[in-house]
């Protein structure tokens, strides 16, 4: 005789629920022009290159270091600090994934623009932390005022994405000062495409809470490689390290640690590169803002803009697609006009250039 049981509760119920980031799109068709995530269109170093092709595949049979220690040592004397300073990941989604986990833990909700990062929201609902949009005002900057409320911690990026748009040192610091019981996370992903002495690195000495990321996808061409760091106080990385090493110590591969190494000894290298983007980008800018465009100051390696009327950014974005030009498109309200447009080569950017001349 059968045994029926009684099903109460459905295994469904016990699943963590959560709407994913949606990445931009990675198409496989050849001969595009690729301008939708952020890429830097440049190679990477050639003495990375160099690590790659001379790369001993015999140490991929053992685990990679898990302190990551030949990088962090890189990065620390890079920027200054001590290696016990610098924690590294595998992108900075691992970075600031594992950041979250780690310090934003209090009942009051974390503080970010409304207009920003879209994995931000993610990571709260998956972690079930509180969290508070703070809108942007009309010119699409970050009022320091309106943080001034009480919270669990304060996370943007700055430059922001996807306006592009830098803030100032001050105005960091006044979110600094007005914080102190707080993690404060600037996620500097697009920092270097900002100019010297743009980074809030050097503040780190005065606010023990002040975490800054960086990530290797941008500005040294390395996005495939997952590559990406926070550096903070001693104490700070400290608990980040406990997190990690309670989840998955063996985060970054042994190849990306020596390829990592290698593009952050070629400085020269890494600053051409920066260089010819920026030129591309002010040059771009003007162009497009003489057809009508309006454009976002920015200072990251992409322009966030909306096409003149009656033209909509949906429609452009559609069109290029067709063409073969991909470019980003988010359908939230406020970004709904733009579209944000990744800085690529002189050559494929005056394509770009010739099909807004066709079509608007």
């Amino acid at each position: 005789m059968a045994v029926i049981y009684e099903v109460n509760m459905s295994w469904e119920e016990n699943v963590r629920l959560v709407t994913p980031y949606v990445p931009g799109e990675q198409p496989k068709e050849k001969n595009i022009i690729k301008l939708n995530t952020n890429e830097n269109p440049y190679p990477p170093s050639p003495e990375a290159a160099k690590v790659l092709k001379g790369f001993d595949a015999e140490l991929l049979k053992k685990y990679p270091d898990p302190n990551v220690t030949l990088l962090r040592e890189s990065i620390a004397k890079y920027h200054g600090v001590k290696t016990s300073q610098v924690f590294a990941g595998v992108g900075s989604d691992d970075v600031l994934g594992m950041a979250f986990l780690t310090f934003f833990g209090g009942e009051e909700p974390v503080l970010f623009p409304d207009l920003t990062y879209s994995f931000y929201p993610v990571w709260s609902e998956l972690y079930r932390i509180p969290f508070t949009e703070i809108p942007l005002d009309d010119t699409f900057r970050i009022r320091p005022s309106d943080y001034r409320i009480p919270c669990g911690g304060v996370i943007f990026p700055n430059p922001n994405a996807p306006t592009g748009i830098y803030e100032t040192k001050e105005v960091i610091r006044e979110i600094l000062n007005d914080h102190p019981d707080v993690v404060v996370i600037v996620d500097e992903a697009y920092i270097d495409f900002a100019g010297e002495n743009a980074s809030v690195l050097d503040l780190i000495p005065e606010y023990e809470n002040l975490l800054v990321t960086r990530t290797f996808s941008k500005s040294r061409s390395m996005a495939g490689a997952r590559i990406a760091y926070a550096v903070g106080s001693e104490k700070l990385i400290d608990y980040l390290m406990a997190i990690r090493n309670s989840y998955n110590s063996y985060t970054m591969n042994s190849v990306s640690i020596a390829a990592g190494v290698a593009s952050v000894e070629d400085d020269g290298y890494f600053r051409e590169s920066v260089e010819k983007i920026k030129t591309t980008r002010d040059r771009f800018t003007e162009e497009i803002r003489t057809m009508g465009f309006t454009v976002l100051p920015s200072s990251a390696n992409f322009v966030f803009a909306a096409p003149p009327a009656p033209h909509t950014a949906e429609e452009v974005f559609l069109k290029a697609r067709e063409k073969g030009i991909y470019f980003r498109h988010f359908s939230s309200l406020r970004a709904n006009p733009y579209l944000r447009i990744t800085i690529g080569t002189d050559e494929e950017m005056d394509q770009v250039l010739r099909f807004f001349r066709e079509e608007i």
